[in-house]
């Protein structure tokens, strides 16, 4: 990525890295020559120039290393003996793989750290470092975590989603990382899968119109700021279709509803330049899609024109034959469907000597591997890796601002849907409020899966303002706030705001096979309230529709407030009428489970409230 720096000192900065090769050199053995005058490191050559410059100094086992992308956790303590001997092209930190302390200013040393180790390299490549920077830098303590996608689809605003991307981007730079797998463009058909939050609706047309956080991710283009990262366009394809919603499943569809319903926010993508696109877990009538060289080389890298890297899922190769782990033959099938960067993640020294055997054995065409390093290779300078190789420390006090907790917050308000009202919204500020359920005093709840571990959990996980705390301020003198977790003692009071939903999850375990029915004690919490006759307003933080069919008669007010992420103040925001509820269904919300799946268009399409409703105050 590009870090501004005053121009006297990239003289220096050039001379350090020549430095920096013969000194880790003499440690493995003998001194290999600098190539000082390289055209590659002529930082004013046009960047095929210099792509192909590389490449022609490079072995066979340094272009293999290029594709291979390792956890952070799986490097030996001697970080520089192998990212340097093995040349590899990235590092990435898993869910909640993070340095200790889990701060911004640790993260930038961190990355700086394994920086100088690929730097240690003969050819002086460096690394790029990845993230799941799915809803901000949600790996980091005290980053501004936003709104999950299912609630940034209801705001239909694409100029949001660039600002969301472009504040995201800049607390990635703070800390050094280069690379999020970032944004999920994938079309959610069925509420039952684990990810649909991670989908911005179910009809495409909102992934197209919100593939605007690829511009605010990277910036107008590649490296054009201090602030660009590359953003990943994924799960190419068809992840959100499988039967059943089952994870990792199998979308079973003709061509043409495939590429009707799942390509087009990937041509969308492709159109503003994406990083990377990251291949699916999923299959395609049955043809596992890290194996599909017609959709992975044919459509996305010939028909689309896509030029950067394919990326796999975290050991998405490993399945291809049926059995665990990558065998000679995973390896082989997936390099030659058109795959650029294998996430390994753990066995880097197994893949890199399976994918020479390959090229070897003549099994894995030459040509293939020289595209794949081209790929990345450009991408690394396009960034400015080269001449900038390290932490931007300017940026990293952007981490958890101010400036972006405020844009949270108005994200998180722009995306409550508001769908039923008996005329008690908006809350007077002088009212008696009774608080009550177990999401209204939690960050982590509010928050969801992939906040600074993979799934995602209660309590005080990391910095934030809850929905109470919100309520709280927002209630002026006259009024008071009395807050119950369990719902006892609501009589009195002049409304009962009921904050409830689902637990944190993340993918696969987050799969639904039962009712979609509220929890046995949040329901125990709303029963205890509506006995004592005072107006209920339920707020429901979910990733998707919850079935409420039966309940909702009993109630005078239901928000849709998703998983709102840390400024729960948004909700306050609505509930008390500062801002009027904006927000629109960017999904169907099912009588019962037993309609799913159930999209707009569908024969005898019947939802409880369709795709698009949402009200707002007169």
């Amino acid at each position: 990525m590009i870090r501004p720096f005053p121009r006297s000192a990239v003289p220096r900065r050039l001379r350090l890295l020549l430095l920096l090769a013969p000194l880790h050199a003499c440690e493995r053995g003998p001194a290999v020559p600098a190539p000082a005058a390289a055209p590659y490191l002529d930082p004013s050559r046009p960047v095929d120039a210099r792509v192909a410059d590389l490449m022609s100094r490079m072995t066979l086992d340094e272009k293999l290393g290029q594709m291979a992308m390792v956890e952070r956790t799986a490097l030996p303590g001697d970080r520089a003996a192998d990212l340097a001997a093995h040349g590899l092209g990235a590092v990435m930190s898993g869910g909640g793989s993070a340095p200790e302390p889990n701060t911004a200013a640790a993260w930038a040393e961190m990355y700086d750290d394994f920086q100088r180790a690929a730097l240690g390299g003969r050819l002086r490549v460096p690394v790029l470092y990845a993230v799941d920077a799915i809803h901000g830098h949600n790996n980091v303590r005290g980053a501004t975590i936003f709104p999950h996608n299912v609630g940034l689809g209801a705001t239909r605003d694409p100029e949001l989603l660039r600002r969301i991307g472009e504040a995201t981007a800049a607390e990635i730079a703070g800390t050094g990382v280069d690379w999020t797998f970032a944004p999920c463009l994938c079309v959610a058909r069925n509420e039952r899968w684990g990810r649909s939050y991670e989908s911005f609706g179910e009809d495409p047309e909102i992934a197209v119109s919100l593939a605007t956080a690829v511009t605010g991710l990277q910036g107008a283009r590649i490296g054009g700021s201090a602030s660009s990262v590359l953003a990943t366009a994924k799960h190419f394809l068809g992840d959100g279709g499988t039967t059943g919603g089952v994870d990792q499943g199998d979308t079973r569809l003709g061509e043409a509803e495939l590429r009707r319903i799942h390509l087009p926010p990937f041509a969308e993508a492709v159109k503003r330049d994406v990083g990377a696109v990251m291949v699916s877990y999923s299959s395609w009538n049955g043809v596992p899609m890290h194996g599909h060289r017609y959709l992975v080389t044919d459509v996305l890298k010939g028909e689309l024109g896509f030029r950067g890297i394919v990326l796999s899922d975290w050991g998405g190769i490993d399945r291809l034959d049926g059995a665990p782990h990558f065998s000679a033959a995973d390896v082989r099938d997936a390099v030659n469907a058109g795959i650029d960067m294998v996430m390994v993640p753990v066995a880097y020294a197994d893949f890199l000597e399976k994918l020479r055997a390959g090229v070897d054995s003549g099994a894995v065409p030459q040509e293939r591997i020289d595209d794949a390093v081209r790929r990345i290779l450009t991408r690394k300078f396009q960034l400015g890796l080269f001449e900038r190789p390290f932490a931007d420390r300017s940026l990293t006090a952007t981490v958890g601002s101010a400036e972006h907790r405020a844009l949270a917050r108005e994200a998180v308000r722009r995306s409550l849907v508001l769908l039923r009202n008996d005329g008690v919204l908006p809350l007077r500020r002088t009212a008696r409020v009774f608080v009550a359920g177990r999401h209204a005093d939690d960050v982590g709840l509010q928050s969801g899966g992939w906040t600074l571990t993979w799934q995602g959990a209660a309590g005080d996980v990391t910095p934030g303002t809850t929905i109470l705390a919100g309520i709280r301020a927002a209630v002026e003198g006259g009024g008071s706030v009395t807050h119950a977790p369990d719902g006892r003692g609501a009589a009195g009071h002049d409304v009962a705001v009921v904050v409830v939903g689902e637990g944190p999850y993340a993918e696969y375990a987050g799969d639904r096979t039962d009712e979609l029915g509220l929890d046995p004690p949040d329901a125990v919490v709303l029963d205890r309230v509506r006995a004592s006759g005072v107006p209920t307003v339920v707020v429901l933080v979910s990733g998707r529709p919850v079935v409420v069919t039966d309940r909702l008669p009993a109630w005078s007010a239901l928000v849709a407030a998703w998983f709102p992420g840390t400024e729960g103040a948004g909700v306050a925001d609505v509930l008390f009428g500062d801002h009027p509820p904006r927000g629109k269904l960017p999904v169907s919300w099912p009588r019962s489970a037993a309609q799913l799946p159930l999209n707009v268009g569908d024969p005898g399409y019947d939802p409880l409230f369709p795709y698009g409703f949402g009200l707002t105050y007169p």
